[in-house]
């Protein structure tokens, strides 16, 4: 069953909870991600996986749940076998799995469809570069069909996400213009700009005044560049703004694993809600223990 509210309705009421790191609860649960569909291998092998680290979250205090798709596409899927009725299926069944960690609660849950950008598919990391060699056109046509698939699934809403370039960006939109779903879209920043180096405020403004954005942001950077991020897209955008952060530490994609310290601090959740954030959560490596403190600090947060 779907929320009775439409996630942009929430978000003018007040501030919303979203998940973690899917990623580091399946691991949590002891399955194996070394593969280069990473979560989304699961959904052929251990869907019921998946739906146990979405009833974490909700467990914890998630509101919004993002699903397992992130790196789930034709060409992947097509490198194992499958045809694209097959991995059309599988990207439907991650709408579905986290709907059904939803329905266990009494409480409105929405599900956001992950759609990662080109360079999830490439698994090599690109994804914190961009810049890929390919045109607005060419990423759109990329994109569209996975987009297509998971809008019939009819999730609330389509996370377009860890996006590192502004012209991937606009391919995105492009591609979900017919799409008939709400969206948001979330960049990942390094030093106050894109990760390919384009201002960000520019970035931000390329959903500026787009009727089916209901937030704009950042995720999967580091903690303490996200409230600068959060009250530039609300000055940009001039709406409500997602933000969701991963644990501070770096991936290193040669390695297939995070160097560095952990950064994410609960407490500066409300921060972010103070400077515009309506959709506040954590990225990769950030638990559900550390949800139900952004929940906690959260609490008392309302729209100003």
């Amino acid at each position: 069953m779907k929320p009775i509210r439409t996630l942009a309705e929430a978000l003018r009421a007040g501030v919303v909870v979203l998940d973690g790191g899917l990623s580091n609860q399946l691991e949590a649960q002891g399955c194996d991600l070394s593969d280069a569909l990473w979560s989304a291998r699961l959904l052929a092998d251990g869907p019921e996986q998946i739906e146990a680290a979405h009833a974490a979250y909700v467990r914890a205090g998630a509101r919004v749940l993002i699903t397992s798709s992130y790196q789930a596409t034709f060409e992947g899927f097509a490198r194992r076998g499958l045809g694209r009725e097959a991995a059309a299926g599988l990207l439907g069944r991650s709408v579905e799995l986290a709907r059904a960690a939803a329905e266990r609660v009494g409480e409105e849950v929405w599900v956001a469809a992950s759609v990662g950008p080109y360079g999830a598919m490439l698994a090599d990391g690109s994804e914190y570069r961009g810049r890929y060699g390919l045109s607005v056109r060419e990423l759109e046509a990329f994109h569209r069909p996975r987009i297509e698939a998971l809008a019939a699934a009819e999730p609330d809403v389509l996370a377009l996400e860890t996006v590192p370039d502004a012209d991937e960006a606009e391919a995105l939109l492009r591609a979900a213009a017919g799409a008939g779903t709400p969206v948001w879209l979330s960049y990942t920043i390094e030093g106050g700009r894109t990760r390919a180096g384009q201002d960000l405020a520019e970035a931000f403004a390329v959903a500026a005044g787009n009727d089916q954005v209901v937030a704009v942001g950042v995720n999967c950077c580091d903690p303490a560049g996200v409230a600068d991020a959060v009250e530039l897209a609300a000055a940009v955008t001039g709406g409500p703004v997602v933000a969701y952060p991963n644990s501070g530490e770096r991936w290193d994609a040669r390695a297939r694993d995070w160097r560095g310290d952990l950064a994410f601090d609960p407490a500066g959740a409300g921060a972010w809600a103070a400077a515009g954030a309506r959709l506040v959560g954590g990225c990769c490596r950030v638990g559900p223990d550390t949800i139900t403190a952004v929940a906690a600090a959260l609490s008392g947060d309302r729209p100003r």
